[in-house]
C-alpha cells in the first residue's frame, strides 16, 4: 500500500521464517574462539584428573595419628602419591564434639618425609604392614607433564595474545580504507519481493513506472526502435506517500538487484568519502546490471550548489558532483536506473533534475476517495470486521488522510478491539482510531469544573460559528475530552475531495477558528490561553491570503518572502526583498481580515446565545457530541456552494 501525504482537515484543538545464515568470516571466528576455549578446558580437566587422581583428600591429620590408627586397625587403606599419604578409614571419623561423622569423612590426608619409604616408617613405628592395604602410585609422568605445561602454557598464551593484537590492528587498518566502500543494502530476487499488487492508491505513478520495468525485462525491444530508457526517476510527494514502497515494487516486478541507500549515508567526517562511496555503489550496480539504485531523501546530498555557507568545495558538493558524473558523464551508464525520493524537490540542484539524469518526475499526491477505498481494502485483509463497517463511509470520513495514516488507523482499530477482547473490529473502533491518529490518545486527567465549563463554551463557539456559515463543512464531532496537547476539539472533516480554496471559504475558516475566543469573551467577559492554536491558524490563513493568493486590497500580487533554500533565493545580505512600507501594508491587511472575522464570530454567537448555552450544557453532561446529537440541538446546517480543500480540526 502506498501512503499518500496529508491534506489536513479543519480542527481546532483545545509464512515460515528461514534462519539467517551465519556469515563465513563470523563462523570461522566463532570456531576459532571455541577451539581456544576447548583447549583450555581439556588442559584443566587433564590436570585435575591426573594430578589429583580422583581421590578425596579429606582432612589433614599428622602422620603419627595415622600410624596409631593403623595399629588399632582403624585404617582400611593408604595410598601414596609421592610424599602425600591418602588414608581411607574403615568407618567415618568422629567430630571434635564426639559426634559420629558421615561417610564422606572416612578420608584423610597426611604427608611423609621426602625420600622415606613407607615400609621403613611402619617398621620404625613397630606397625605390621599387613594390617593395612598399601597402594603406591607412580606420578613421575604427571610431574613431568606438569613441568612441561608450566613452561609451555605461558608461552602459548602470550603467542595467542600477540596474534589477537596484530589481527585487531590489521582490521583497524583495513577499516580506514573501507570508508570509501558503499553502504548500500542490496535486495536480490531470492528475497521476498513487493509487487505492484501490494501498492494501492497510486495508479498513475504505477503506469509511469511500468515502462521502467518493461525496459529492465526486455531492453532489446527499445534499442531496436532507437528509444532510450530514462536514466533516473524522481519520486516526489509528501512524507508517507509510499515513495520507498513504490520503488521496491519496481525492483520486485523487474526481478533485478535493488540497491537501497539514504542520502545521508554518503556523508562522513573525512572529505572525499561520499564521492568514493558513490563510485563504489555505481561500480557494484554496473557489475550486476541491469540493476536499480534507490536513493532515499536525495535532497540531503542533491541540494543546490552554492547555497551553503561552507564554500563551494565541501563534502556535500563533491558527492553531488560525483553523482552527476555517474548518471550522465563521459562514460555511458546503461542498464542502471537511479530512483530518487524527495519531499522537497525545490531544494534539488537543477543539474541533477535535468533531462539525461532524472528524466522523469513522478508525483505522488494525496489519495482521493477511490484511492482511499483501495488502500483501506488492502489493509483490511486478514482482519475481521463487523457487518456495520462501511468502506465508503470510512473513506469519506478520512479525507486528508495519507496512506500511512489509513494503515495506522486500521492497525489502531485492531489494537482497540483486541484490548476489549472483541472478535471483530466495529465502526466505533475505527472512529476512535481515526481520531487517535489525527489528535493522539485520550488523556485521563482531572479537570476542575471551571476548566470543563470553559472548554465546553470554547468548543461550542467553534461549532456554532462553523455551523452558521454556509461554506464550512458540517460539524462531525465536538468533545471536551483531552487529547495530545489539547483540552478538547471540534472536527469539521470535508464531505468531498477538493483541490482549490475560495476567498469566501477562507474568510469563514478564520471566523470559525476565532469562534472559541469569541465565546469566551461573550460568556465569561474574559479570555484564556486556550485559543493560542486558533490564533495561529487564523493568522496563517490571513497572511497567505494577503501575500500569496492576492485576496486583499493590495491586489493580485504575490509578495511572499522567498524560502531560505528556494530556487531563486537571494543572498542573506539582500533580505526578504519586501520594503518596510509594503510590509506595513501587509500587516494592516492581515489585521483587517482578522478583526472582521472576529466581529463576525461575535455577532453569530450573540444571535445564537441560547443554542450555545444548550450545546455547552450538553457537553458538560456527555463530554462528546456527534453530528446527530449536535444538530438535534441547533438544527440542520445550511450548505453553501463552495468547493475547496479540506480544513483542519479546531481546538
Amino acid at each position: 500500500m502506498v501512503n499518500p501525504g496529508k491534506k489536513g482537515f479543519l480542527s481546532f484543538d483545545n509464512g515460515k521464517k528461514k534462519l539467517p545464515k551465519l556469515p563465513q568470516n563470523r563462523l570461522i571466528s566463532f570456531l576459532k574462539g571455541f577451539g581456544i576455549y576447548a583447549l583450555i578446558a581439556l588442559v584443566a580437566f587433564f590436570l585435575f584428573v591426573n594430578l589429583t587422581g580422583g581421590i578425596n583428600p579429606g582432612k589433614d591429620v599428622p602422620l603419627s595419628q595415622v600410624l596409631a590408627d593403623i595399629k588399632t586397625e582403624k585404617v582400611k587403606k593408604i595410598t601414596l602419591e609421592g610424599d602425600k599419604v591418602f588414608v581411607e578409614y574403615k568407618q567415618s571419623l568422629p567430630s571434635s564434639e564426639g559426634k559420629k561423622g558421615n561417610d564422606e569423612e572416612r578420608f584423610a590426608s597426611s604427608r611423609k618425609e621426602s625420600g622415606e619409604s613407607i615400609y621403613k616408617i611402619l617398621e620404625s613405628a613397630k606397625v605390621d604392614p599387613k594390617k593395612v592395604e598399601i597402594e603406591v602410585k607412580d606420578i613421575s609422568m604427571q610431574q613431568a607433564w606438569l613441568g612441561v605445561l608450566g613452561t609451555v602454557l605461558p608461552i602459548i598464551v602470550m603467542v595467542i595474545f600477540f596474534i589477537l593484537i596484530i589481527r585487531q590492528a590489521r582490521e583497524g587498518a583495513q577499516g580506514i580504507f573501507s570508508f570509501g566502500q558503499s553502504k548500500a543494502r542490496i535486495f536480490t530476487k531470492d528475497q521476498p519481493q513487493i509487487k505492484f499488487s501490494d501498492v494501492a492508491g497510486v495508479n498513475e505513478a504505477k503506469k509511469e513506472l511500468e515502462e521502467i520495468v518493461d525496459f529492465l525485462k526486455s531492453p532489446q525491444k527499445y534499442k531496436e526502435i532507437g528509444a532510450r530508457t530514462p536514466k533516473g526517476v524522481l519520486l516526489v510527494g509528501p512524507p508517507g506517500t509510499g515513495k520507498t514502497l513504490l520503488s521496491r515494487s519496481v525492483a520486485g516486478e523487474a526481478g533485478v538487484p535493488f540497491y537501497s541507500i539514504a542520502g545521508s549515508e554518503f556523508m562522513e567526517m573525512l572529505v572525499g568519502v561520499g564521492a568514493a562511496r558513490v563510485r563504489d555503489m555505481f561500480a557494484q550496480a554496473k557489475k550486476n546490471a541491469p540493476a536499480i539504485i534507490f536513493i532515499d531523501e536525495i535532497e540531503s546530498i542533491g541540494r543546490m550548489r552554492g547555497m551553503g555557507f561552507s564554500g563551494g568545495h565541501d563534502e556535500r558538493e563533491q558527492t553531488l558532483n560525483q553523482i552527476l558524473v555517474e548518471m550522465d558523464g563521459f562514460a555511458p551508464n546503461e542498464s542502471v536506473i537511479v530512483i530518487g525520493a524527495s519531499n522537497r524537490p525545490d531544494l534539488l540542484d537543477p543539474a541533477l533534475v535535468r533531462p539525461g539524469r532524472f528524466d522523469r518526475r513522478v508525483v505522488l499526491n494525496m489519495p482521493d476517495l477511490e484511492e482511499r477505498k483501495a488502500i483501506i481494502k488492502l489493509h483490511m485483509k486478514g482482519k475481521p470486521f463487523t457487518a456495520d463497517v462501511d468502506i465508503e463511509r470510512i473513506a469519506r470520513r478520512t479525507v486528508g488522510f495519507s496512506g500511512a495514516d489509513l494503515a495506522n488507523m486500521l492497525n489502531e482499530a485492531a489494537i482497540l478491539a483486541a484490548r476489549e477482547a472483541k472478535k471483530a473490529i466495529d465502526s466505533k473502533d475505527l472512529e476512535e482510531a481515526a481520531t487517535k491518529v489525527k489528535l493522539g490518545p485520550q488523556r485521563k486527567r482531572m479537570q476542575s469544573e471551571e476548566d470543563r465549563k470553559l472548554a465546553a463554551y470554547h468548543e461550542g463557539g467553534h461549532a456554532m460559528v462553523g455551523h452558521s456559515l454556509p461554506h464550512v463543512d458540517p460539524v462531525h464531532r465536538i468533545t471536551i475530552v483531552s487529547r495530545g496537547m489539547t483540552g478538547g476539539h471540534t472536527m469539521f472533516p470535508p464531505t468531498e475531495d477538493r483541490s482549490n480554496e475560495t476567498k469566501s471559504r477562507l474568510l469563514e475558516q478564520i471566523a470559525t477558528a476565532l469562534g472559541g475566543r469569541a465565546a469566551e469573551e461573550l460568556v465569561f467577559k474574559d479570555i484564556s490561553t486556550g485559543a493560542a492554536n486558533d490564533l495561529e491558524v487564523a493568522t496563517n490563513i490571513a497572511r497567505e491570503m494577503v501575500t500569496e493568493y492576492g485576496m486583499s486590497s493590495l491586489g493580485p500580487i504575490n509578495i511572499r518572502p522567498r524560502a531560505l533554500f528556494g530556487m531563486w533565493q537571494r543572498s542573506p545580505d539582500e533580505g526578504s526583498g519586501i520594503s518596510e512600507a509594503l510590509q506595513s501594508k501587509i500587516d494592516v491587511e492581515i489585521k483587517k481580515i482578522i478583526d472582521t472575522a472576529y466581529q463576525q464570530a461575535l455577532a453569530i454567537l450573540r444571535k445564537n446565545r441560547e443554542k450555545l448555552d444548550k450545546v455547552a450544557k450538553k457537553l458538560l453532561e456527555v463530554e462528546t457530541l456527534d453530528t446527530p446529537e449536535f444538530e438535534k440541538i441547533v438544527g440542520k446546517k445550511r450548505n453553501g456552494n463552495s468547493r475547496a480543500t479540506a480544513t483542519p480540526v479546531m481546538a
